[in-house]
């Protein structure tokens, strides 16, 4: 699994027209899945997700992580995340997983998250054509790959 984590003041998912999602202090969360993803890549990156220190403290260091500024995650999926572009200029995007895998894999980080997070957790439609803002707080952008742990 894949993912690109986003520190912001606020995100929402918009799909056909509507806002399905919206979420004020917290994390936004791309998600990109591949058919050699597991359970303890779930847990792993959910861990890591939320605990990471990339919120300020007191004295403006970033040392507090969502869970402790009792912030928000509104998580997305996007397939994208795991384009090859090593042969021409079109994207290839054959690792990424196909949804009969992908949709029980991203629904399972969802409950993971939300889990390890102690709230719900928002979210975009799998699938569909979302149109996804946000207001990108440092900006702070990471992104985090379960297949290299390194």
């Amino acid at each position: 699994m894949r993912i690109v984590i986003q520190r912001v003041t606020e995100a929402s998912v918009t799909v056909e027209g509507t806002i399905i999602s919206n979420i004020g202090t917290g994390l936004l969360v791309l998600v990109g899945i591949e058919e050699v993803d597991t359970k303890q890549d779930i847990e792993w990156l959910s861990g890591k997700l939320v605990n990471l220190r990339i919120f300020e403290d007191e004295q403006g260091v970033m040392n507090k992580s969502v869970l402790d500024i009792e912030g928000e995650v509104l998580i997305v999926s996007q397939f994208t995340l795991h384009a090859s572009t090593k042969k021409g200029n079109r994207p290839s995007y054959i690792k990424a997983a196909k949804p009969d895998f992908a949709i029980p894999m991203y629904e399972d980080f969802v409950a993971q998250v939300s889990r390890d997070l102690n709230k719900k957790v928002q979210t975009g439609k799998f699938g569909a054509d979302m149109k996804v803002a946000l207001l990108n707080d440092g900006p702070v952008t990471i992104c985090i790959d379960s297949q290299n742990k390194k």
